[in-house]
C-alpha cells in the first residue's frame, strides 16, 4: 500500500513502512513502528510506557485513544531518588526509583488499537520487532545523547545498568542496544496481546518488582487499567480543521487556542509569539508539564488513513523487570506533572500531558497533516509551526519540520536562527538566541499529502534524529 511513516528513528519509520508495502492500514504500520521503537528508541518509550493514538481517514469519526500512565495506589512507599541530569547549560533534577512507577498503558492501548482499526494480526506486527531486539540497533549520535544525559539512571540500579550500561558506563554512539528479554516479550505481545501485561506473569513480575523496592504499584492497578477512546478536540484554521488531543489533556487545548488566535491574523514572528502568548496564559497548574523524554510516530496510508501517536516513558525509573526486559516508567517522579506536589493525584487518574498527536483535515475531511512531537513545553510551539508552515506557507513535510523554531516560555524568547529578532523582546520579555538549530525546540514528526497534487511527503525531525520512510 502506498504511504509514508514519519518517526523519531529511521529503524522505526522502516518498519512502519515496511507494514504499508505488506497491505497495512495507517493504524498497523504505527504499531509496528511503536514496537520498533522500544528497541531503537529504549529509553524514550517501551512496554512499560503509556502515550496517546489518534485516528482518522476516509468513514473513520477522528478518535483519540488515551492510554497514558495513571497514578497507582496510595500507600507508604520508599522516597524517590533524585538524579541531575545536565543538558550542557542547564541541569534538571528528575526522580526515580519504585516510588516513580505509575500504571503503564502502552500494551493494553496497542492492542486496542489494533483492534479497533487494524487489518493485520499483532503477531506479523510484532515479529519484526521483536527479531530487531534480538539482533539489536546500533545507538545513532542522538540516542547515544539520551543515553548520556541518563547515565545516572541507567546506573541507579544493577538491572538498569546490565541492560543499558553493561560495561559500568552508559551504551555509546555506535555500541549495539539489544535484549533477548525484550524479544521474548514483544513475541508474546504479539501471539498474547496485552493479556499477560494486565492479569499474567509479566504484571506479577512488574507489581513484585515495585512491590520490592517500596514501589505502591498493586496488580488491582494493572488488571484495572483501560484505554479510554474520548472525541478529540477541534479548533478551525484558516479553511481546515485541526484535531488534536482532547482534555484532560492540556497539550492539544493550548494548541488549539494558540491556532484560534492566529487565525485571521497574517503570519509573523510577533503574531505567532503573540499566539503562543495566549496559549502560555491559559495554563495551570493542573495540567502544566515539562516531560521530555517522548517519541511520536506519524502514518499516511494510501487510502487516506492516518495514525499518530505520542509515548513516553519519562525518563525511566531504573527498574527493569526481571526475564522481560520492560523498563517501567517514572512519570509520578515528574516534578512537573505534580505541580501541587508529588503523589496527591488520586489513584487511576491519568496523569497530565502536554504530548497532542494532532490532524489536519481539509475542507472535504480529507487528512491533510499528520503530526506530533516530544520536546516537553515546547511541544504545542513545535506542532503550532508545523502546521504554519505548511498551512500558511505551503511548505512539504520537511521544509515545515526544518525550517527554524522560536518558543516562550515565561517571559523569555528563545529562538533558532533565521527567526526574526526584531521587536519581540518588547514588554520586557528577554531574548534568548541559539546558535543553531537545536533539539530544545522540540522534535516533531510530520507526514502530509498535498491538497492540490496528492503528493506524499514526510519528515523526521533532525533535531532528535528523526526519519520518514515511504512505502
Amino acid at each position: 500500500m502506498e504511504g509514508i511513516v514519519a518517526a523519531g528513528h529511521p529503524v522505526s519509520a522502516e518498519a512502519g513502512a515496511a507494514v504499508l508495502r505488506a497491505g497495512g492500514n495507517a493504524v498497523d504500520a504505527a504499531i509496528a513502528a511503536c514496537l520498533a521503537s522500544w528497541t531503537a528508541e529504549p529509553l524514550l518509550t517501551g512496554p512499560g510506557a503509556g502515550g496517546y493514538l489518534l485516528v482518522a481517514g476516509p468513514g473513520q469519526e477522528p478518535t483519540l485513544l488515551d492510554f497514558f500512565v495513571a497514578a497507582p495506589s496510595d500507600g507508604e512507599r520508599a522516597p524517590l531518588l533524585p538524579i541531575d541530569v545536565s543538558f550542557g547549560d542547564a541541569m534538571q533534577t528528575f526522580h526515580v526509583g519504585a516510588a516513580s512507577c505509575g500504571v503503564p498503558g502502552t500494551p493494553v492501548g496497542l492492542e486496542e488499537a489494533a483492534r479497533r482499526w487494524g487489518t493485520l494480526p499483532l503477531a506479523d506486527l510484532a515479529a519484526p520487532a521483536a527479531a530487531l531486539a534480538r539482533e539489536g540497533v546500533v545507538l545513532n549520535e542522538a540516542q547515544a545523547y539520551v543515553f548520556e544525559i541518563l547515565e545516572g539512571i541507567l546506573l541507579s540500579t544493577p538491572e538498569a545498568a546490565a541492560l543499558f550500561a553493561p560495561d559500568g558506563r552508559a551504551l555509546r554512539a555506535g555500541e549495539r542496544f539489544r535484549s533477548a528479554e525484550l524479544a521474548d516479550t514483544i513475541l508474546r505481545f504479539g501471539v498474547e496481546g496485552a493479556a499477560p501485561f494486565v492479569d499474567g506473569d509479566l504484571a506479577a513480575a512488574a507489581v513484585d518488582c515495585v512491590a520490592r523496592r517500596g514501589g505502591t504499584l498493586t496488580a488491582a492497578d494493572i488488571a484495572g487499567y483501560a484505554p479510554i477512546a474520548r472525541a478529540p478536540a477541534r479548533v478551525a484554521y484558516r479553511d481546515r480543521t485541526v484535531v488534536t488531543n482532547p482534555p484532560p489533556s492540556a497539550g492539544g487545548t493550548l494548541l488549539a487556542i494558540a491556532l484560534a488566535r492566529l487565525d485571521g491574523q497574517d503570519v509573523t514572528p510577533a503574531s505567532l509569539l503573540d499566539a503562543m502568548a495566549c496559549a502560555q496564559a491559559a495554563r495551570t497548574p493542573e495540567f502544566d508539564s515539562r516531560l521530555g523524554s517522548t517519541t511520536h510516530v506519524s502514518v499516511l496510508d494510501g487510502d487516506g488513513g492516518a495514525c499518530a501517536v505520542t509515548c513516553t516513558n519519562g525518563e525511566g525509573s531504573g527498574l527493569v523487570v526481571a526475564g522481560t526486559g520492560i523498563h517501567l516508567n517514572n512519570v509520578m517522579g515528574e516534578e512537573d506533572l505534580s505541580p501541587l506536589g508529588f503523589f496527591t493525584a488520586p489513584p487511576g487518574r491519568r496523569m497530565p500531558s502536554m504530548m497532542a498527536p494532532t490532524v489536519v483535515l481539509g475542507v472535504g475531511g480529507e487528512v491533510e497533516l499528520v503530526l506530533g512531537s516530544a520536546g516537553s513545553n515546547r511541544i504545542r510551539s513545535a506542532i503550532l509551526q508545523t502546521i504554519v508552515g505548511v498551512v500558511d506557507h505551503g511548505l512539504d513535510a520537511r521544509a515545515a519540520v526544518e525550517a527554524p523554531r522560536l518558543h516562550l516560555e515565561g517571559e523569555t524568547v528563545y529562538a533558532e536562527p533565521g527567526i526574526d529578532l526584531t521587536g519581540l523582546d518588547a514588554g520586557g520579555r528577554t531574548l534568548a538566541p541559539f546558535r543553531a538549530r537545536n533539539l530544545f525546540f522540540g522534535g516533531a514528526q510530520a507526514v502530509e499529502r498535498d491538497r492540490a497534487t496528492g503528493r506524499l511527503s514526510g519528515a523526521g525531525d533532525p533535531r532528535r534524529g528523526g526519519a520518514s520512510a515511504r512505502a
